[in-house]
């Protein structure tokens, strides 16, 4: 055996070493547990290096490596194809190809000089020359490589040529389009010439013009603000006129005289429903009338139309009937309110005799509430036609109060506005069928507050009224048909000659019906609270506008003060100074 110190016997060692030991992979050497590692990266360098290829092959965008010189090293099949050639390996060939395909020499310099100042060039836009001698434009991005025989450059090359073509397109379009608008700019300044030359000798007939134009501009910015003001001066006289009409066909008359005031006051009630139809669609055009959802019982809503329109069937000699619903329903209780009582309306209207039923059915998860009548019906053809604006059907009675052709108008937009489907069915002549689907609640609705019974007879017998109105005919007419129905009634105009009134009198009236807009600025609601003030207790009261908006309705049940609209008819009015004065009667 060797000592460890001893030298190693080289001959004899190197006579028994096989290839592998000499390159350092033999049985000995630490190296060959790396041979296996070895072999897999150089297997993933040939999958990167096909995986480039692939990809440098089917790019869509041309790829090409280039000298400085202008041959062309390596080329792409896109680019090949974006300069004329079935393949790539022509472009190659050619001497000096990348020169001659930049249409203008001096961007291929510019080029070069840019990647030599650079080392880069990002959107460089020019034009190539094809094979076929089209040009096009592209758009390089090119950069500058070091390599073995000098400097290279490789670029990514895009075709923008159907974008240039678009904005050369865009280009020439808006010079045409500025082009016309000049053409027609002097047209319309030879024009404004020649009409100012017309209209130099009245002078004054084209200020007045354009303070009209002006004025209408205005008013039709603020159609709605100009309605509702218009409206309000509009049913000052028609409600003092509706008073007195009230009062006189309350009285014995004689026959003639009788039959004049009827036909008076048909004719108003046809003016007040054209007033307040107008309105009503001018407030939905403004989108003034938004939904409030909530529960509540279909039965109150139904009790209340038959005591509305109960009257006026009876005096039309027509049978009424309303059956009682216990279901509660998820709707806006006032649009659906004014879509069934037009459906009811329009039912007496329209039936010369016999009756109108109303009743609700359920249809799954809604309630149909219909409306059938047993008039001359609707004809098939005009089914749709009737919800047209200012659409009217030929049948009316003679003598029968006419409608305006706007509350089916209305009726339609509400619905949609609430997503409440509306059905027709009609069977001339022996009747029609008007029905609106309203969803049902998922819960009852709760229980309203409970009511005293109504009071009967002439309670109003010796109650003492103050009426609060800054208008001389309202105060009369309100005082005419307030002593016929046995009333003791003062008058003021505003808060200040209501409160002197009340002092030097010693008064505490039972009621007060406040005007809700006063002069100066003044409100009927604001009157009332200082009245109270000064009595030093909540005395009754009620306001009576003709401000139909949201905020004032809000105003008054947050005051929790009943209104009554313009023009006021007397039995709500009587009905509800019939509610107010309960306490004092019982």
């Amino acid at each position: 055996m060797k000592r460890r110190s001893e030298p190693p016997d080289l001959e004899s060692e190197e006579q028994g070493l096989s290839f592998q030991d000499l390159i350092g992979l033999g049985s000995h050497s630490a190296r060959k547990s790396h041979y296996s590692i070895l072999e897999e990266k150089l297997a993933e360098l040939e999958a990167e290096r096909n995986r480039y290829k692939w990809l440098f092959e089917n790019a869509l965008h041309g790829i090409f490596q280039a000298d400085f010189n202008g041959a062309v090293r390596a080329a792409n099949p896109a680019f090949a194809a974006m300069c004329g050639f079935h393949d790539s390996r022509l472009i190659i060939a050619q001497p000096r190809p990348l020169e001659a395909l930049f249409d203008d020499p001096g961007d291929y310099e510019r080029l070069k000089q840019e990647l030599l100042c650079l080392g880069k060039a990002y959107r460089f836009l020019t034009t190539l020359r094809r094979r076929d001698g089209v040009r096009i434009h592209v758009s390089m991005n090119v950069l500058l490589r070091s390599g073995e025989g000098g400097d290279l450059f490789e670029a990514f090359v895009q075709d923008i040529s159907a974008y240039r073509r678009a904005q050369e397109e865009l280009t020439r379009l808006n010079e045409e389009l500025e082009a016309r608008v000049e053409r027609r700019t002097r047209e319309l300044t030879q024009l404004n010439r020649k009409l100012l030359r017309e209209i130099g000798e009245r002078e004054q007939m084209q200020e007045e013009l354009r303070l009209a134009k002006e004025a209408a501009e205005q008013a039709n910015l603020s159609k709605d603000k100009y309605l509702a003001a218009a409206s309000h001066d509009l049913l000052q006289p028609m409600n003092a006129a509706r008073l007195l009409v009230s009062t006189l066909r309350e009285r014995a008359l004689a026959e003639q005289d009788g039959y004049l005031v009827e036909r008076v006051h048909l004719a108003l009630e046809g003016a007040e429903e054209l007033l307040n139809d107008l309105l009503y669609i001018s407030k939905l055009d403004q989108d003034a009338v938004q939904p409030k959802f909530e529960v509540f019982s279909i039965q109150q809503l139904l009790a209340s139309l038959e005591g509305e329109f109960q009257p006026l069937a009876s005096c039309s000699g027509l049978q009424l009937r309303v059956l009682p619903s216990c279901l509660s329903v998820r709707s806006d209780t006032r649009l659906l309110g004014r879509i069934l009582r037009n459906f009811i309306s329009n039912a007496l209207r329209y039936t010369p005799q016999g009756r109108v039923l109303v009743g609700c059915r359920r249809k799954g998860g809604q309630l149909s509430i219909q409306v059938w009548d047993t008039g001359e019906g609707v004809p098939e053809e005009r089914l749709q036609e009737i919800f047209h604006e200012f659409y009217q059907l030929n049948t009316h009675q003679r003598g029968a109060r006419k409608g305006v052709g706007l509350g089916l108008a209305i009726v339609d937009r509400l619905a949609r506005m609430l997503e409440h489907p509306i059905e027709v069915l009609s069977w001339p002549p022996r009747g029609s069928m008007f029905s609106v689907e309203v969803p049902l609640a998922e819960a009852p609705a709760p229980l309203p507050a409970e009511c005293r019974p109504a009071i009967t007879g002439n309670n109003l017998e010796g109650a003492c009224i103050l009426v609060l109105d800054n208008d001389d005919n309202i105060l009369i007419s309100m005082e005419a048909l307030l002593r016929q129905w046995n009333c003791v009634v003062y008058l003021a105009r505003d808060r200040h000659e209501a409160i002197d009134l009340c002092k030097a009198r010693s008064l505490r009236p039972d009621v007060i019906l406040a005007d809700y807009h006063l002069d100066r600025g003044q409100t009927g609601t604001d009157a009332v609270l200082a009245m109270r003030k000064c009595a030093g207790s909540a005395i009754p009261a009620a306001i009576i506008t003709a401000d139909y908006s949201d905020e004032s309705v809000q105003l008054f049940q947050e005051l929790q003060l009943p209104m009554l609209n313009k023009p006021v008819k007397p039995a709500k009015l009587r009905a509800l100074l019939s509610h107010l004065l309960r306490d004092r009667v019982s």
